[in-house]
């Protein structure tokens, strides 16, 4: 039996569908997400939503197992809604610290990582557009 917060969200729609919700609960229940290459102990995110090029992932860096942030510059530009904790973001060599509230933009293929974080930073990330980011 499906819980509510399953019945509602979803990382796949087969169908169009003009709404789905989901919730930050239901993304940290999931986490870590399926192990990888890269993060063998499990993804420090997981897909909530998709659609057409759009993906809402949350992302908690302190799922991994030695306590860094590993992402590798992505392929689409990235929007990071902050939901909870503090970081110190680095983006390029520019650093600034991110708390809940907080929104950024990252283009696509831009060197990135939260360098330090709170063991509850989480944050939501949006990635849309083509490969290579909108120009």
């Amino acid at each position: 039996m499906k819980t509510q917060s399953q019945q509602h969200s979803t990382t796949a729609p087969t169908t169009r569908q003009a709404a789905v919700k989901t919730s930050v609960a239901d993304a940290l229940e999931r986490l870590p997400g399926p192990a990888t290459a890269q993060y063998p102990e499990g993804a420090p995110s997981v897909t909530l939503l998709q659609h057409g090029s759009m993906a809402l992932k949350l992302f908690s860096p302190a799922t991994n197992t030695d306590g860094r942030d590993r992402q590798l510059p992505h392929e689409q530009d990235e929007l990071y809604l902050v939901h909870s904790g503090m970081a110190q973001f680095s983006v390029d060599g520019n650093s600034f610290t991110v708390s809940p509230g907080d929104a950024f933009f990252v283009a696509a293929g831009a060197s990135h990582r939260f360098d330090t974080f709170t063991p509850d930073f989480a944050t939501w990330v949006v990635f849309y557009g083509p490969p290579g980011g909108e120009k």
